[in-house]
């Protein structure tokens, strides 16, 4: 499997677990008491990661891992909860299926970077195939419950971006990065769940697996997975993934909870696995072959030109700069600087020699 595909595999990996915390909060945790759900899911999962990595924020990363864990946790739990109160279930679903089309608008103005047509194709589908298999005709369309779920949406839709913008810190891992917003997220949730639900519940046996699910596998894992994708993938790409979240749900529901499945609803099903399969195909322009890049001019004497080391280490902070710190983890980039020797059973390298260059794959 090529690197591309584990990365869009892992990544794809963090909303199909989301998509289990329907079943288990209704089945394992106690009832009507949401935020601490996403508070003891949030707070004790950064912790955990915060005491693994061992890595503290610096500098300017104090003020925006904690933007950062608002939006993509502290803002989101409460205003999907309060969404989810208000909202039927697939009301609610279909506004969060609509973070694609945030996200593609964001990515042009914050990161001067325009989708291409395919993932934009995916982005208007995917959610139409939610709609169709979570929605049902007394679907209601209350004000405050629609508002809440769109700026749920747009929070984490922000926080994506802004997570590919900034990237992280030299030398800090995403396990660490991912600590960050956990933590600041989920002591952002607390006081507002002592304010609106009182204590906190006390677990029995069932509610401590369902709390140790939710924390370890479907908050500490599935968000390292899903910031990691942030970083690799194009975000258009990477937030149509997040349609197998309400897909998972319904899936889990027809086989565990016996619910039943309409024609409508498999041709939801259809038509969003089909729009996340698209989107994730690579952009190149038909016709227009995979772009070249010289090679660096080798002296006679097998060296390479004074400056070439500096003007490809310049040329990967430039890299870096563009495509965010993931980039320069590739160790095809690391070897750039280095000095080219030209093989003894063939000539130097001419000055009109190429080699293939790597296309981009946004």
């Amino acid at each position: 499997m090529s690197r591309r595909r584990t990365d869009i595999a892992l990544t794809a990996l963090a909303p199909t677990v989301w998509g289990t915390t329907y079943l288990v909060t209704s089945e394992l945790l106690p009832p009507d008491r949401p935020l601490w759900s996403g508070a003891l899911r949030a707070l004790p999962a950064g912790l955990l990661l915060l005491a693994l990595t061992r890595r503290r924020p610096h500098g300017s990363w104090w003020w925006r891992a904690a933007l950062l864990g608002a939006l993509n946790i502290g803002a989101f739990f409460p205003l999907l909860f309060l969404a989810a109160y208000r909202l039927p279930g697939g009301t609610a679903a279909v506004l969060g299926a609509a973070q694609p089309l945030l996200v593609a608008g964001l990515t042009v103005l914050v990161l001067r970077d325009r989708p291409h047509r395919l993932a934009l194709l995916a982005a208007l589908a995917a959610p139409l195939g939610v709609a169709l298999v979570v929605l049902r005709p007394d679907a209601g369309t209350d004000p405050l419950g629609v508002a809440a779920g769109l700026a749920g949406t747009a929070a984490m839709a922000t926080g994506l971006v802004l997570t590919r913008r900034w990237g992280r810190p030299a030398g800090i891992s995403t396990l660490a990065a991912t600590s960050w917003q956990l933590t600041a997220g989920g002591l952002l949730v607390t006081p507002v769940a002592v304010t609106v639900e009182g204590a906190p519940p006390a677990p029995d046996g069932p509610a401590l697996l369902g709390y140790a699910w939710l924390g370890l596998v479907g908050t500490a894992l599935a968000y390292v997975l899903w910031f990691r994708g942030a970083a690799r993938l194009p975000l258009t790409q990477v937030s149509v993934l997040g349609a197998l979240s309400p897909l998972t749900a319904a899936a889990l529901g027809w086989i565990v909870l016996d619910q039943a499945l309409s024609p409508t609803q498999l041709t939801g099903f259809a038509l969003a696995v089909g729009a996340m399969v698209v989107a994730q195909l690579p952009a190149r322009p038909a016709g227009q072959p995979a772009r070249r890049q010289s090679a660096p001019r080798v002296s006679a004497s097998g060296s390479a030109p004074a400056g070439s080391s500096a003007a490809a280490a310049s040329g990967r902070v430039n890299r870096c700069a563009a495509d965010g710190p993931a980039a320069c983890d590739s160790p095809s980039i690391q070897r750039t600087s280095s000095a080219v020797q030209p093989s003894p059973r063939r000539p130097a390298i001419s000055r009109t020699s190429r080699s293939p260059g790597r296309v981009s794959s946004s």
